[in-house]
């Protein structure tokens, strides 16, 4: 029997006008286990072919897929998915995954709104068990899985984590190690996708460790060294060729057969088959938009980013704050710490796929005298909540968090959404939360929390380009205020939120409604000013790329009453929800935060409370 890809395209048109093709869906686990092992090498060739044509077309993650089509052929062929739960970590591994389980077709809407998810979705299929995109996770889940089907009478199901990709680097990853491998009964298979990297090449002594192992001597079953997992309580075998399917399949036969728990090591290649994937050194090709397919790069120069000025001018004031040292958790290059690195080396630590060392290390870097600035995705920094609680704001430690993806993010789904930070960080007691409209505001606000002393500070700020520079009129401590005052309507525009809100000043005046534009250059603690402001007009609405709890409106609205303003304030944020993918465009305007929602928002604020 054999399969082929797309021999009958079906086309379809998107929501732009622009043509889809797309394949149809023509295996399952079953098919695929029917099938004679010569013929599994050429559906290897085929996903990867296909992996690389839409994945460039539409954006995604590209490298650690096509680093694991061997592997993840083999699991569905010895693994009875989904009796067996197959559990990938992280969550971006799982492409092959989606099409060998019936969803080839949905990969012309990869990460769109409405389309196929970019991460395991159990609203997808009964394949995928988690809907995991933070690292680290999937060995406890396997371990609960276990557990439960053990408590339930199902004993003969086998649950196979497939981790790596840096991730073994987390400490949840550790402690599941622990529990699974001291139970001594776990039908536990941990699959260890070894492709030496994260984003950038994997850091620390386990990296050493696993280098050590496939050493020839560490070879047939890890014996002359030592080994963490064995010592641990597990049976290991590899390392293995991931790339070679009956060497996988042999190795994954007899660990079932070793009845658990066992460690299988595979070493793969991130981007394999695909050129331009292979060359790039810094992450392989491991997240991109759309591409040439035969470059792997844009046809045009994408515009500045948030994160490119951030970059920049953190290499630049790193010259002369001689103090100052950077902290990322395995992502040099997406959070924007590349160009620091590179001036300065010695003043870079990169700690793995680790947030809560990552701002626990940066107390111990601060309380030695130095400035650590914590560089992550604002969605990690929910799991090192406690770390800055405890370990650095009591301290009150001059340590500067840079939030990225603040607010927003787009088509990697509700788990990466930077919603929830501003409501954590207003929990903080000492800390000094900035929100940047724009470039300039940006550069000069990362100067003032590397100038800051006297306790931890945070900027945040959006995926996307930056935008042009919003000049203030006016500045009243530190709020500045972008238009010339109006009496009916003062509209608080935090960080991004700033511009909308300009275009929402004009849609308003058309209306008969005099409005004022605020931006908080300090949104934490709340500036005295923008109550002193609030008393002068008759309404106030905060617009914020955040959850409403938490942030500036409800805080205003507190302040105001405690200082006996009537102005009413009316919060426009996020919904207390988890916001699927789409286009940031796409879901601001869906949750009202486009110039037309907000304008609608205003009006029906207006009308509730002002009303003839």
């Amino acid at each position: 029997m054999r399969l082929a890809l797309s021999p009958e395209p079906i086309s379809t048109t998107d929501d732009d006008g622009s043509d889809i093709t797309m394949a149809p869906a023509q295996w399952s686990p079953q098919e695929l286990r029917a099938m004679p092992p010569g013929e599994v090498a050429t559906v290897a060739a085929q996903l990867r072919s296909f992996l690389i044509e839409r994945v460039c077309a539409v954006g995604g993650h590209l490298g650690p897929n096509l680093g694991v089509v061997e592997l993840t052929l083999a699991l569905h062929r010895i693994f009875d998915s989904p009796h067996d739960a197959l559990v990938f970590d992280t969550g971006h591994q799982a492409y092959v995954h989606k099409l060998l389980t019936g969803r080839a077709h949905l990969f012309g809407r990869l990460r769109r709104r409405g389309g196929l998810s970019g991460y395991p979705s159990r609203s997808e299929s009964v394949h995928d068990w988690v809907e995991n995109s933070h690292a680290s996770t999937a060995l406890a889940y396997a371990d609960g899985l276990a557990k439960a089907f053990a408590a339930r009478g199902q004993s003969e199901r086998w649950v196979v984590p497939v981790i790596g990709d840096g991730a073994l680097t987390g400490g949840l990853a550790f402690e599941a190690l622990n529990n699974i491998g001291g139970a001594g009964h776990r039908r536990v298979i941990v699959v260890l996708n070894d492709n030496g990297r994260s984003y950038a090449p994997t850091s620390g002594a386990l990296a050493g460790h696993l280098s050590a192992l496939k050493e020839p001597l560490c070879q047939a079953s890890g014996t002359g060294r030592l080994n963490l997992f064995t010592d641990l309580g597990f049976a290991y075998l590899g390392p293995i060729d991931g790339h070679d399917l009956t060497a996988v399949e042999q190795a994954l036969h007899q660990a079932r057969e070793a009845g658990g728990p066992v460690v299988v090591h595979t070493v793969t290649v991130k981007g394999k088959g695909y050129g331009p994937a292979e060359a790039d050194d810094a992450d392989c090709l491991h997240a991109v938009g759309t591409v040439n397919p035969a470059t792997g790069t844009p046809d045009r120069a994408p515009a500045p980013t948030w994160t490119d000025v951030f970059g920049t001018e953190l290499a630049h004031l790193g010259a002369d704050h001689r103090d100052v040292v950077a902290v990322c958790a395995a992502m040099l290059q997406p959070t924007g710490l590349k160009r620091f690195a590179d001036r300065f080396p010695e003043r870079i630590f990169d700690v793995g796929i680790a947030e809560q060392h990552a701002v626990c290390s940066a107390a111990g870097l601060s309380m030695g005298g130095l400035h650590p600035v914590v560089a992550v995705y604002a969605t990690f920094l929910n799991r090192a909540f406690d770390q800055l609680l405890l370990d650095v704001a009591l301290h009150r430690l001059p340590v500067t968090l840079v939030l990225d993806r603040a607010g927003i993010t787009g088509p990697d789904g509700p788990s990466h959404h930077g919603m929830w930070d501003h409501t954590l960080l207003s929990l903080v007691p000492g800390l000094r939360l900035a929100a940047p409209r724009d470039a300039a505001t940006l550069r000069a606000l990362l100067a003032e929390a590397l100038a800051d002393q006297d306790g931890p500070t945070a900027l945040r700020f959006p995926k996307g380009t930056v935008g042009e520079d919003l000049p203030a009129v006016h500045r009243a401590g530190e709020v500045d205020l972008l238009t010339a005052a109006g009496d009916d309507v003062l509209l608080v525009g935090l960080g991004a939120m700033a511009g909308p809100c300009l275009t929402v000043r004009d849609r308003l005046a058309a209306r008969g409604l005099t409005a004022t534009v605020a931006a908080p250059r300090w949104a934490l603690p709340l500036p005295d000013e923008l109550v002193q402001l609030a008393a002068r007009h008759r309404l106030v609405v905060t617009v914020e790329d955040s959850a409403r709890t938490g942030g500036v409106g409800s805080v205003l609205a507190q302040a105001c009453t405690d200082a006996a303003v009537r102005a009413p304030v009316h919060t426009l944020g996020l919904p207390r929800t988890f916001l699927t993918h789409g286009s940031r465009a796409e879901l601001l305007a869906t949750t009202g935060l486009d110039a037309c929602g907000i304008t609608t928002g205003v009006q029906l604020a207006w009308d509730t409370h002002h009303a003839a």
